[in-house]
């Protein structure tokens, strides 16, 4: 099962989880979206290159060590919590999201999980995720 969770929107989650139900889930050429409303989604770019597959999360005011990003067979999912300022204030307009995040993408693509890199800088995590090769192997006559 490929899956993006990308809205908390109710809506978008009914019909998605319909859609899921109309498709086997072996079709392994769509990504699929789900919303978790208990977490915020900050903005991700999943994108792929010649040689990789690149996860991109907008998700500023943070350090290295807020992350917890696992990889499970073609299943990645990045956790964090951006935690606000203690002080009190009355908001005219709110905007940034705090608290706990979470985002799971489901790889088209078996990947190299041991050359999986994850940089964080300028308020962008980028994880890239090397696509693994087939292997040729030659066949030898006696």
């Amino acid at each position: 099962m490929e899956e993006i969770s990308v809205s908390s929107d109710s809506v978008r989650y009914v019909w998605h989880i319909s859609e899921d139900f109309q498709n086997p889930v072996t079709d392994t050429s769509r990504w699929r979206i789900l919303s978790r409303p208990h977490a915020w989604r900050p903005p991700t770019d999943v994108y792929e290159t010649e040689d990789a597959i690149i996860v991109r999360v907008e998700v500023a005011g943070m350090r290295e060590a807020d992350f917890t990003i696992s990889l499970v067979e073609r299943s990645l999912t990045i956790r964090g919590i951006r935690q606000d300022t203690s002080e009190r204030r009355a908001y005219h307009q709110m905007e940034i999201a705090f608290g706990e995040f979470h985002t799971e993408v489901e790889l088209p693509f078996l990947v190299l999980s041991d050359k999986v890199d994850a940089t964080y800088r300028d308020g962008f995590l980028r994880i890239t995720l090397p696509i693994a090769q087939p292997k040729h192997i030659k066949v030898e006559g006696e």
